[in-house]
């Protein structure tokens, strides 16, 4: 079984930045491929990033190129996304999501077998 839990939503202004944190149980890092997704109010839920063992951040969707930043924390069996140059439209419930695989990024949603709980990331304007 794993277990994933997000962290580090929050509100902030037009241009701020957050780190959004999944703590990871029941399997290490190495084993497993994490994606982000996030639903914004009133809008299908959307693919932003993914991380595997074999490759560093692929990102689903070219609105956060440049802006978002997948890592990985081993010693705590934590995965990241750095969120910066915030804009409104980013509003949303951040989720992660992963799928037991070494490698491969999938932006759709139901290749993936677990789900955290979801963390509310507001940017007011």
């Amino acid at each position: 079984q794993v277990l994933l839990v997000e962290s580090g939503g929050g509100l902030v202004q037009p241009g701020g930045s957050l780190t959004l944190s999944c703590a990871v149980s029941g399997l290490a890092l190495d084993y497993l491929v994490i994606a982000w997704f996030r639903q914004a109010p009133g809008k299908e839920r959307e693919g932003v990033s993914c991380i595997s063992s074999s490759e560093g951040t692929t990102y689903f969707t070219d609105s956060v190129k440049g802006r978002f930043i997948m890592s990985k924390n081993f010693a705590k069996n934590t995965v990241h996304l750095r969120v910066t140059s915030l804009k409104p439209e980013d509003t949303a419930v951040y989720y992660c999501a992963t799928k037991a695989a070494r490698y491969g990024c999938y932006d759709n949603e139901d290749e993936y077998d677990y789900w955290g709980q979801g963390t509310q990331v507001t940017v007011s304007s």
